[in-house]
């Protein structure tokens, strides 16, 4: 199995450890993974603000980076999204072939590894944020308003962690209000949209706020800071490699 490890941009410049902690964990699952150095933004800002025929230049080099694994594998869930949905370059056919065979961090370990254990341990009180990005798009958990049986593929990862709490929350599946841009071009909105976020984690006991995508936790990081509060963000790629 060729593996090639896809970081975002944002998690590059700010939040490497997220990346280490990815590469780290694979590597434990026995997974040989490859960083192709030249890999840059996949272009979903620009998307986000209407401007995706400005992302040709952002797609030939990511099919160029890509091409030939046999799986790429990502942790943020609207990053893999955007790639799954909109990858076209001047090379189609190999664009199409890249779109099949992106993953999350999550759905990757639970999708194609099967993981049914693991040797991590975090010893904390945890709420989990589902992304909007993971859950609606690449239905990595329940979205509440279905009838259905309910799923969640990143608590399922959670559970395996030994000693590690996972609170329950007033409302399971809101959304933070990041939403890329959304937080710039609606920045009151967002702000309020990533308070309420953060009081349900707070008022059920979290000491890490967790989730699959580090841009909506960077959101909620942001608001945590200027309340002075004393819980943390944590991206679960660093729980599920954590040995505490």
């Amino acid at each position: 199995m060729k593996v090639a490890l896809f970081v975002p941009c944002y998690v590059d410049q700010f939040y490497p450890q997220v990346a280490i902690a990815t590469l780290e964990l694979l590597e434990k699952l026995g997974v040989d993974v490859a960083y192709p150095e030249s890999q840059t933004c996949c272009g979903q800002p620009m998307a986000n603000s209407g401007f995706e025929h400005l992302t040709h230049g952002c797609n030939d080099n990511f099919v160029k980076n890509f091409s030939g694994y046999d799986y790429i594998v990502c942790p943020s869930g609207s990053c893999t999204l955007h790639v799954k949905d909109h990858l076209h370059a001047t090379d189609e056919k190999a664009a199409a072939s890249i779109r099949s065979k992106v993953y999350e961090l999550v759905e990757f370990l639970t999708d194609i590894l099967k993981v049914e254990e693991l040797t991590s341990s975090f010893q904390y009180k945890v709420g989990l944020h589902q992304s909007c990005h993971g859950q609606r798009g690449l239905k990595i958990s329940q979205m509440s308003e279905l009838v259905s049986a309910p799923f969640s593929k990143t608590e399922k990862l959670l559970h395996m962690v030994k000693g590690l709490e996972l609170i329950k929350l007033s409302r399971t599946d809101e959304c933070c209000g990041f939403g890329g841009t959304f937080c710039v071009a609606e920045e009151a909105v967002s702000v309020k949209m990533g308070i309420d976020r953060v009081a349900d984690h707070v008022a059920h006991g979290a000491t890490y706020i967790t989730g699959n995508d580090m841009s909506c936790l960077m959101h909620l990081e942001g608001i945590l800071r200027r309340q002075q509060s004393p819980v943390k963000v944590i991206h679960i790629a660093e729980i599920l490699n954590a040995a505490q």
